[in-house]
């Protein structure tokens, strides 16, 4: 009897063993394990949903919280009013007003910050949100869609406006031309191309 009983104990601890080393593969084999223990926050402004729908792949991938600057005064919804705005704010370093609050930024390890080049710069809502949160001490992340035409100068200043911040390679793919009318292109085949880019780009972080 005495041995029935060890023997089923035995079974018993077996199986919570394997259970448990179960749950612990399900947890997100796919993720960067130097990104399991940090806390993220991703932050993103999107005009066409492209950049947007970059920020959800990354969160898909990596978790974390997912947030997007708006603006206290939306930017027209016309595309040239927009573009002779944005240069004027260019021109006179005037920072717009940001809606979007965030509270308890402290408590973040690594910031992704999203958004697309306008003008070749960056555009002034991230220089606003880059000026407004302190994240000294932080890893800070880039990440860009543009019209093909790269992201200018756009990684240069957000690394000069966190001079107290790890700034990390930033990720950079093409999404749509407002210019030209074209606008949501994160679909399909250029979905699937730019999950995969993605991937491979957070791999790079698996030694943080």
């Amino acid at each position: 009897m005495d041995t029935l009983k060890t023997y089923s104990l035995l079974l018993f601890a077996s199986l919570l063993i394997l259970s448990s080393c179960s749950r612990a593969q399900e947890k997100d084999p796919e993720k960067p394990a130097s990104l399991t223990d940090k806390k993220v926050l991703i932050v993103y402004l999107s005009r066409t949903q492209n950049t947007r729908a970059v920020a959800e792949i990354i969160h898909k991938q990596i978790g974390g919280d997912l947030i997007a600057l708006e603006l206290l005064n939306p930017y027209p919804e016309n595309y040239k009013a927009t573009v002779n705005q944005v240069a004027t704010e260019n021109e006179t370093g005037f920072l717009p007003p940001l809606k979007t609050k965030i509270t308890s930024i402290e408590k973040y390890d690594i910031i992704f910050v999203g958004f697309p080049t306008w003008g070749m710069q960056l555009p002034p809502p991230i220089k606003s949100f880059l000026k407004q949160y302190d994240l000294s001490r932080k890893i800070v992340v880039p990440f860009n869609t543009n019209a093909g035409y790269g992201i200018g100068n756009s990684f240069e200043t957000l690394k000069k406006l966190c001079p107290d911040s790890k700034v990390l390679a930033g990720f950079s793919t093409q999404g749509g031309k407002e210019r030209d009318g074209i606008l949501f292109v994160m679909e399909g085949n250029k979905e699937k191309q730019t999950q995969v880019a993605v991937k491979d780009w957070l791999n790079r972080f698996k030694n943080l």
